[in-house]
């Protein structure tokens, strides 16, 4: 069958290249049983190819059942695509087959497979290899010969580096590949998608088809579409609605076109929920109590380099003199012939001053510490995370102020 013919078919628009090599594999690769994995950006129309694959192959008057494994939750992926026994769990009144009995003699296809859990990942490679999976609760062993496509938009090589997605998995997958084209890739189809979007909308809400300036027609064929042709399609239909003047101007189409850049700023994320945040309050306290500590460090350094300083002049001086140390009534206070020599007024005030400034922060740390440690229910690691200190700190710290737990 002609390529031209099977676009009629499937409702494809365009005639770009590798978008006709793609279906090109999809109709070659049909009448065998090999699995498949199609790749490709969202958006781009990845859940055609499937039912090309099942329309021409010999199990087209079997089942075709498509699933989107990332809209299952993880606790009911297994049940749904292998079934599971009577009692097997919390709410399983009665056993039920999975799509993967259901669709024996058939087709299934697994969209956005890269959200399944490694677990599930596992069942998936048994299926694959020998056709053979058990019900949830069940150790009875059930055959199936079921054809699996695939379908992701994730970069499933860095899905195995991060070790999210299983590499024997992704090789049985990837038997023959077929990745689908983004429609920026597709610039001269973008127009013709268009014109298409336009006149059914126009039909469908019985109103004139709207129709661009050749101005509007650059925008539009520049345009990145990140989220391709479902985007264009969801623009023509926003377009057609509200706008009373059907002659599209580019200021007009500009305005429906979402401004995105190539690098995003950087957002700050964090695992706990908005309620588990430390108030701004104690965020400005624990910066200034930083602060603070800072300066006394940098404080206490530029006094012992003047207490050096101060004890090398005064043994040079004294190695001249030859006069005998007289003790006084203060042990801190010496006299070297008449003139004693004593600590100054004003450094006896630093060192209190310093003595009082330690008391307070030593405060400050301990009220810190309790109030992380009771956010996070006395777990050590999750306060030092939030107190910016490694967990052996903590612990030092816990037993040296005696905080109790």
């Amino acid at each position: 069958m002609e390529v031209q013919a099977i676009k009629q078919r499937f409702g494809i628009i365009g005639n770009d290249s590798y978008l006709e090599r793609a279906i090109q594999v999809a109709v070659q690769v049909a009448t065998t049983d090999l699995t498949v994995l199609i790749t490709g950006e969202s958006g781009t129309g990845k859940e055609v190819f499937p039912k090309i694959i099942h329309q021409f192959s010999a199990r087209k008057h079997g089942p075709y059942i498509a699933v989107n494994c990332g809209a299952i939750p993880e606790g009911t992926i297994d049940s749904e695509l292998f079934g599971h026994e009577k009692g097997s769990f919390t709410g399983a009144h009665d056993a039920r087959k999975g799509y993967f009995e259901v669709a024996d003699g058939g087709t299934i296809f697994l969209d956005e497979v890269a959200d399944l859990p490694l677990s599930t990942q596992v069942r998936l490679l048994r299926v694959l290899e020998s056709g053979e999976f058990f019900r949830v609760g069940s150790s009875k062993v059930i055959k199936t010969d079921v054809r699996v496509v695939a379908a992701t938009n994730v970069d499933i090589t860095t899905a195995i580096q991060k070790g999210k997605f299983r590499e024997d998995l992704f090789y049985r997958l990837n038997t023959v590949p077929i990745r689908i084209p983004s429609l920026r890739e597709r610039k001269d189809d973008i127009l013709l998608l268009f014109k298409k979007f336009a006149s059914d909308f126009a039909e469908k809400y019985r109103m004139p088809t709207i129709h661009l300036e050749n101005s509007s027609v650059s925008i539009l064929e520049n345009y990145r579409w990140p989220g391709n042709i479902r985007q264009l399609k969801n623009i023509t239909e926003q377009i057609s609605i509200i706008e009373e003047n059907r002659q599209i101007k580019a200021e007009t189409l500009q305005s429906y076109l979402p401004q995105s850049t190539e690098k995003p700023l950087p957002v700050i994320y964090r695992e706990e929920e908005e309620s588990d945040k430390m108030s701004d309050r104690d965020i400005l306290y624990k910066v200034l109590f930083d602060m603070r500590k800072d300066l006394l460090e940098l404080r206490q350094t530029v006094d012992i380099l003047k207490e050096k300083e101060s004890s090398s002049e005064k043994f040079i001086s004294q190695a001249h003199l030859r006069t005998a140390i007289t003790p006084i009534k203060h042990p801190e206070i010496v006299s070297l012939d008449a003139n004693p020599i004593c600590y100054d007024e004003h450094e006896t005030e630093d060192v209190n001053i310093i003595e009082t400034e330690n008391l307070s922060l030593e405060k400050t740390e301990i009220d810190l510490i309790k109030k992380a440690l009771e956010k996070y229910k006395g777990r050590r690691k999750n306060a030092a995370k939030e107190l910016g200190i490694s967990e052996r700190t903590l612990y030092r710290k816990i037993n040296e102020y005696g905080i109790d737990l």
